[in-house]
């Protein structure tokens, strides 16, 4: 997500004629692709992991998603080569028909916003037990509440003082030197959660089996799909990546793609299978709140996913605030016939004011993270599954290839919305049960 914002801002400041040559080279593709999937998604994996039913169920799953993964990048490349556009929505747009791009452009704001909401409920949590344990010098259960010790006042401080600002400005620099912070948090992560399982001094939650109540339950099985949708996530920013790569053979793209995914596979694997054996079925949504709040090694996790949220969320709202801004100034133009500096102005303000507001109150009253990752993930399902496969039939269309070739591609793209279209309606009716 990172890099997804920093390409968009990039093409949202010179046009497609004006671009740069590509010279991105496959190490740098690499990176880029790790950069734009690791991050906050690798907090919830030890609970998605207790929710498939144990390691075997939840690794099961993830490495059946693991080929629509990469089948997505795939055709997304294929498709970007074909059209010639250079972000998602352009390419779906332009393979599609203007109708999916809309649905597209649609689904894209939305996954930015509750983006949005998850940032910010990660950040609530990392501010809860310093709230409760460093400010009152007590434990929990003996700390009389006070609001202003509230992690819900702290959270608002934070997004009225700092969030806020950042926001406000047309264009934010800040985030080409604070990208890697996401990448960097997630690696800490998933070194700190191995070592701590290693250096238990006894082992007092025993390994689940593999073959417990999980296992039985289809729905409990494919309760870690979101999860995963929401941590391999980097489809959005895949296509800006490609069109920048040197060699842009599609041979070459799909060794880039499965190189990414399994070293994704590898940090988020490691991290949901520790987590979940060291805390059982007591882990936590966000496995920084299984561990206690003064630990020095997690305070440092806190801290590191923290100010990268915090550094990051102001790009979020810039891309999906730069959506609705173009559908007002257009709308206003359309009535008006001329558009001011100040009334964009003044748009872009409310607007920034007006999301921020939205996502810090349905943060504040979240139960926990999982309930937000349902929702991203059902809409992550569009990125990954729906949106590819779209384009992967309406390529077959037009494109000189055998019949059997055609009809093959032609299936698996059915195929692929299919099951893009299953994961949006069980992830969204996962959600709904959850919060009502």
């Amino acid at each position: 997500m990172e890099e997804l914002a920093r390409e968009s801002i990039s093409l949202l400041a010179r046009s497609a004629s004006h671009a740069d040559p590509p010279r991105l080279g496959s190490f740098g593709a690499v990176f880029i692709m790790l950069k734009s999937a690791l991050g906050a998604g690798l907090l919830n994996f030890p609970w998605a992991f207790q929710r498939a039913g144990g390691v075997s169920t939840a690794i099961t799953v993830e490495l059946v998603s693991l080929v629509f993964l990469i089948s997505g990048l795939v055709v997304l490349g294929y498709a970007s080569s074909v059209s010639g556009q250079r972000t998602y929505q352009d390419v779906v747009r332009e393979v599609c028909g203007r109708v999916v791009g809309q649905l597209c452009e649609v689904c894209f704001c939305f996954n930015l916003f509750m983006i949005c909401v998850a940032f910010l409920v990660v950040v609530q949590d990392q501010l809860e037990k310093p709230c409760k344990e460093w400010v009152s010098g007590s434990v929990e259960e003996q700390m009389p509440y006070h609001w202003y010790t509230d992690h819900r006042f702290a959270l608002f401080i934070m997004c009225l003082l700092i969030i806020l600002p950042l926001s406000i400005p047309k264009e934010i620099g800040i985030q080409k030197y604070t990208s890697v912070l996401g990448t960097l948090a997630a690696s800490y992560l998933c070194v700190t959660v191995i070592v701590k399982y290693y250096l238990m001094e006894s082992h007092l939650v025993p390994t689940p089996p593999d073959n417990n109540q999980g296992v039985s339950s289809w729905a409990s099985m494919f309760s870690v799909v979101p999860t995963i949708c929401f941590g391999f996530q980097c489809h959005e920013a895949c296509i800006a990546i490609y069109s920048s790569m040197e060699n842009q053979k599609l041979s070459h793209w799909v060794l880039i793609s499965m190189l990414s995914m399994m070293f994704c596979l590898i940090v988020y694997t490691l991290t949901g299978m520790y987590g979940f054996l060291t805390f059982g079925q007591g882990v936590a949504a966000d496995i920084l709140m299984s561990y206690p709040g003064d630990d020095a090694a997690i305070i440092v996790c806190r801290l590191l996913f923290g100010i990268s949220i915090v550094t990051i969320y102001p790009i979020i709202l810039l891309l999906g605030r730069s959506v609705l801004l173009n559908l007002v100034v257009r709308l206003q133009r359309n009535r008006r016939g001329i558009v001011t500096k100040t009334f964009e102005s003044r748009c872009r303000v409310l607007l920034t004011v007006v999301w921020i507001t939205v996502t810090l109150l349905i943060a504040m009253y979240v139960p926990d993270m999982s309930d937000v990752i349902n929702v991203i993930g059902g809409i992550s399902a569009f990125f990954i599954f729906i949106f590819p496969g779209l384009c992967l039939v309406f390529t077959m269309e037009t494109e000189a290839v055998t019949p059997t070739l055609r009809l093959g591609l032609t299936a698996w793209g059915i195929l692929t919305v299919v099951v893009g279209a299953f994961i949006f309606g069980q992830s969204t009716s996962l959600a709904l049960m959850e919060i009502v």
